[in-house]
């Protein structure tokens, strides 16, 4: 009998359960949003709350829940986005060379050398964009990692013995790319989108804490550690259950993107 390996073993309960509140959310607590001001904060265990409630009487359990699926979708859409962007342009850089990878190379250089969140933070504000415009400002911000290791796994490839078969029997340069190429590396592609949701996570975390993406009163993550910072002698749990949440999503995605990461990189070859 096959073993299953430890580490997606012990990542796939912790990501099931984060699917599950992401989908279900709204149906596992239909009243995460609903405020009893006269309660206000109370710690937790107290009147009825496992983890107690915030200054407005919302429940802190139902409230994370609830908040699960802001926090989680804005990332994998960056990630697809940033996963998109980068086998595209990744695999034109990679194949073609010459100017056209120059000019990519530097692109992607160029973004490298800029704090993610920092720039974010500034476009976001400058325009004032909400949830959405964060994600796509995100998703321009995340693409150079994924160009940069495309580039590489396409450059791998197009040395192989069958993309020369390719070539002798004269098939177009884009058929070349992306019905050959892209293929037999899109495996990288997807375990790096794995990594970037969990950065991705941590960064719209980050800028819902400053005061972007979500709106006021909505629940995320990110907002609940905003707002329950001057709650911590009434009721700790407003800061830990959240900070807890996104620890546990960032870091098992994270390990998961891992392993696939190096697995996947041992097969194709990359450089």
């Amino acid at each position: 009998m096959r073993r299953v390996p430890l580490t997606p073993a012990l990542c796939a309960i912790p990501l099931l359960i984060i699917l599950l509140f992401a989908i279900a959310g709204a149906w596992i607590a239909p009243n995460a949003t609903e405020q009893n001001v006269l309660l206000g904060a109370v710690p937790a265990g107290s009147e009825g709350h496992l983890f107690g409630t915030d200054l407005l009487g919302r429940d802190i359990l139902g409230l994370s829940i609830a908040g699960t699926r802001s926090a989680v979708v804005g990332p994998v859409f960056i990630a697809l986005g940033s996963m998109l962007l980068g086998m595209v342009l990744g695999t034109v850089s990679g194949y073609t060379g010459g100017w056209i990878d120059l000019l990519l190379t530097k692109y992607a250089d160029l973004l490298l050398a800029l704090p993610v969140t920092l720039i974010a933070l500034v476009v976001a504000g400058l325009i004032d964009g909400g949830y959405w415009v964060t994600v796509l400002v995100l998703v321009v911000l995340f693409s150079p990692t994924d160009i940069r290791l495309m580039r590489s796994a396409v450059m791998t490839q197009a040395t192989r013995p069958y993309i020369e078969s390719a070539r002798v029997l004269g098939l177009s340069r884009w058929r070349i790319m992306f019905r050959h190429v892209l293929p037999n590396v899109l495996p990288i592609a997807f375990a790096t989108m794995l990594l970037n949701v969990a950065f991705a996570l941590v960064a719209m975390s980050a800028l819902s804490f400053l005061g972007l993406g979500v709106g006021p009163g909505e629940p995320d993550w990110g907002r609940q550690l905003s707002d329950g910072r001057d709650l911590l002698s009434q009721n700790a749990a407003a800061v830990i259950v959240p900070g807890v949440l996104i620890i546990i999503a960032a870091a098992t995605i994270n390990l998961l993107g891992d392993w696939l990461q190096e697995r996947f990189n041992a097969e194709v070859g990359v450089r």
